[in-house]
């Protein structure tokens, strides 16, 4: 898997994008240059206190509230 990940950004960006990132995940940086790199309607929501695989498993981090809400409002 040899590409650069961003070639293809603009063919997703004009859908709702959120991103949801651990605050003190090493590859927090992926998520917020995708995110400065697409279009609107877009939103880098950092989880306080959650580090790089915290939200593979950890539900007590996991912002569901928030997950619930972009799905509601902007996948309906």
């Amino acid at each position: 898997m040899n590409f650069s990940l961003l070639d293809h950004i603009a063919s997703i960006s004009p859908r709702a994008l959120l991103f949801v990132v651990g605050e003190h995940a090493h590859s927090r940086y992926y998520s917020e240059d995708a995110c400065e790199l697409a279009a609107e309607l877009k939103e880098l929501y950092v989880v306080p206190g959650a580090g790089h695989v915290d939200l593979y498993d950890r539900t007590d981090l996991i912002p569901f509230d928030k997950l619930e809400e972009f799905f509601t409002k902007d996948l309906a």
